[in-house]
């Protein structure tokens, strides 16, 4: 069996505005096994943001091909994009996206409702379980005006991972926090891809990037740059045991 994860063949996206066409993608073929962590780089109107759209399948190509675990992306349905899009990848935003009257878990049990044949009980064990692997347990009945930044952007990883989804995709998942939770949210990341999960990661921080194993560059809607990083920085922070500092973001 291919460990072969995710394969663009020559993907484009022109969007029209007004008279004008914007070329977002000009041709894009990529490879990513399983159990990468990438970082995706480049500034405002690379085309990375949207790249990262369409590897969430949250839009589709003008032209060209996208599987996931050798599934057409570009082939199927609607209802088929839907499943995948709440089975296969899990998203982590740069603000959060949590909803504000529902507490942590019921933020993190979200992706579960769609699993009909699970009961209740098994939504909440899965969920208080993805909360305690990001290390926020104990806040499970809080709601997101009661938790920091960075407790937000765990509870939304949580609710990524909640699935077990194939991937995730974190587009600027640390661009809405200070620099020490930042290096505390990438503690997270790596500590997930320890652990076998394949990583995406969206960001125009070259710092932030360095955290992942491979370096994709765009400009001007190509891939200027793919290269590995053989000195990946490594977040030497215990999420056990984090210190307690005035005004902590976590």
């Amino acid at each position: 069996m291919s460990d072969l994860l995710i394969r663009t063949e020559n993907l484009t996206k022109i969007y029209q505005m007004g008279d004008v066409q914007v070329h977002a993608l000009r041709g894009v073929s990529l490879n990513i096994k399983q159990g990468e962590f990438v970082a995706i780089m480049g500034a405002s109107g690379s085309g990375k943001t949207t790249f990262m759209n369409l590897l969430g399948c949250l839009d589709l190509p003008t032209s060209g091909e996208y599987y996931i675990n050798e599934i057409g992306v570009h082939e199927i349905s609607q209802l088929e994009l839907t499943k995948i899009r709440n089975q296969l990848i899990g998203y982590v935003f740069q603000n959060f996206y949590l909803l504000p009257r529902t507490t942590a878990l019921e933020n993190v049990e979200l992706p579960l409702l769609y699993r009909n044949k699970m009961t209740h009980h098994l939504r909440i064990q899965k969920s208080m379980e993805a909360l305690a692997t990001v290390n926020i347990a104990d806040r499970a009945k809080h709601y997101p005006n009661q938790l920091s930044g960075g407790q937000q952007q765990r509870v939304a990883i949580a609710r990524a991972i909640v699935n077990d989804p194939m991937f995730l995709l974190a587009d600027e998942p640390t661009g809405n926090l200070d620099t020490r939770t930042s290096l505390e949210v990438m503690t997270i990341f790596q500590e997930l891809h320890k652990n076998g999960k394949t990583i995406l990661l969206v960001t125009h921080e070259h710092d932030i990037a360095l955290y992942a194993q491979r370096l994709i560059t765009f400009r001007d809607g190509h891939i200027i740059s793919d290269v590995p990083n053989n000195n990946p920085h490594i977040a030497a922070v215990d999420l056990a045991g984090l210190p307690k500092l005035p005004g902590d973001e976590l």
